[in-house]
């Protein structure tokens, strides 16, 4: 019904709502065949393929750290802890193997002096001691491009 130029007068207007707020929507105006149907099953499966793949995201990153983890190589000792140029010196840790780590340092304040690898296994590097001045150095590791420097300490004696 018209009641103005412009206007229009909606009677017995009806907004059922099924379910949770991406659930089915209907409405329905007063008459005997005036149904409105605004959510399709196929809209419903878009959204619920939308939730499935957000659940899949949130699980990747709130699990990646932990599986990434696993495989990262980590410096746990170092033993003896001071020893002379050309002494051999082993690095204690886990996933030390030759498939992630691909050298050893002795790194001070400005630079790392790359040791000679005698003996690696997964859980343990034996290196010999890089010609360098006597004084206090960490042992670093490289992993594919990047070396880190852990926080364990070699001592070099003259």
């Amino acid at each position: 019904m018209v009641l103005r130029k412009g206007w229009v007068a909606v009677t017995g207007f009806d907004l059922h709502i099924r379910g949770g707020p991406m659930a089915k929507v209907s409405a329905s105006v007063s008459g005997p065949s005036s149904i409105l149907r605004l959510a399709s099953a196929k809209r419903e499966r878009r959204l619920q393929a939308t939730r499935t793949q957000l659940v899949f995201l949130a699980a990747a990153v709130l699990f990646a750290p932990l599986i990434f983890a696993q495989s990262t190589p980590q410096v746990t000792g170092v033993d003896p802890p001071s020893g002379k140029v050309n002494d051999s010196v082993t690095v204690s840790g886990q996933n030390l193997g030759k498939e992630s780590v691909s050298a050893v340092f002795l790194s001070d304040d400005k630079s790392d002096f790359k040791a000679t690898v005698v003996e690696q296994g997964a859980e343990k590097i034996v290196v010999k001691v890089p010609q360098v001045k006597s004084g206090n150095y960490n042992i670093s590791i490289q992993v594919g491009d990047k070396i880190f420097i852990k926080p364990v300490r070699f001592t070099v004696q003259e």
